[in-house]
């Protein structure tokens, strides 16, 4: 009963040190440019929160607190985000053998809830606004919201970037790229209420916008649920996988085929090969973790070469 184990780091020093070097490159190179924008970002909305707030006492105005609110909520997402970058850029230890990467899974779910209390704090307000309504200085209203357009729109454009290739970065765009939108909302109320004196108009718009929140959430949360219950990543197709390791040489039955996220940017899988030709040798393995890497995109894969198929998979069915 022959059973190899060999992960793709077990071997082939030279192809390591490029390999590794070429990784870690670009691992330093994707959060470094962002953090740059976290900090800006950060600055820029915790300023904005504090002038809102103070606006929205002055004025009266019920849609700028509650826009202050889901600011606020969204810096508490921003540095939720960030921490959770940064953790998972923590190099693994013997405790944490695949490093601290989930952390950033768990970041994007944290705030995906951070958002739905924010929307029921918002909600509750609204319909108390609605049963009585009380006059708004809407020039007050409108000016502060246009400086929310901005500095909103200058968070998300910093963050459009990254949205692709991380769901964190993702997050902060959707919250900031919102909250403009939510903002602009809010001028266009404020304006409504000064042509009309449509009082009511300022909370209704805050139910409104909650609406658009919830539907910017409920992805990012779907995906994060995904990532922390391992399962294969949205980008990432199983069954092309399968048929890429059954079409290389010598290669009979594929089983235990495991896919997952280690992290929101890095994958990991591991199987089993059914070789009954014996074991291929080295270079197999280096191809065949060079083949996962350069078409899949998984750094961390695990092959195990068995000479018969001595594993029942759960996934496995007969052919």
């Amino acid at each position: 009963m022959h059973d190899h184990h060999h992960g793709p780091h077990d071997h082939h020093h030279g192809h390591d040190h490029k390999h590794k070097h070429h990784h870690h490159h670009h691992h330093d190179h994707a959060p470094k440019d962002f953090g740059r924008a976290f900090i800006i970002g950060l600055i820029l909305n915790i300023g904005f929160v504090i002038a809102e707030v103070t606006a929205g006492i002055i004025g009266n105005s019920m849609a700028l607190i509650a826009d202050a609110g889901h600011n606020a909520f969204d810096v508490l997402g921003l540095i939720v985000a960030w921490a959770g970058l940064s953790l998972a850029k923590r190099p693994p230890n013997a405790r944490y053998s695949f490093g601290l990467g989930k952390s950033s899974v768990l970041a994007a779910f944290i705030n995906g809830m951070l958002l739905l209390v924010a929307v029921g704090a918002i909600t509750i307000e609204a319909v108390q606004r609605l049963m009585n309504p009380s006059p708004v200085a809407t020039n007050l209203m409108m000016a502060v919201a246009a400086a929310g357009v901005v500095v909103n729109g200058i968070t998300a454009f910093m963050f459009a970037g990254g949205a692709k290739s991380d769901i964190n970065i993702r997050g902060a765009f959707i919250h900031m790229a919102g909250d403009a939108v939510i903002s602009a909302g809010v001028v266009v109320a404020g304006l409504i209420i000064s042509l009309t004196g449509l009082v009511w108009i300022d909370p209704l718009m805050s139910l409104v916008l909650n609406i658009v929140i919830i539907w910017g959430t409920w992805g990012l949360l779907t995906s994060a649920s995904r990532m922390a219950l391992s399962g294969v990543p949205d980008d990432v197709d199983p069954d092309a996988i399968r048929s890429t390791l059954l079409g290389m040489p010598g290669v009979r039955e594929v089983c235990d085929l495991h896919i997952w996220s280690l992290s929101t940017q890095e994958k990991a899988m591991s199987c089993h090969l059914v070789m009954p030709a014996g074991h291929p040798g080295d270079a197999f393995l280096v191809e065949a973790a060079r083949m996962m890497k350069a078409r899949y995109k998984i750094g961390h894969p695990t092959f195990q070469i068995d000479l018969e198929r001595q594993v029942n998979c759960p996934l496995h069915t007969p052919s």
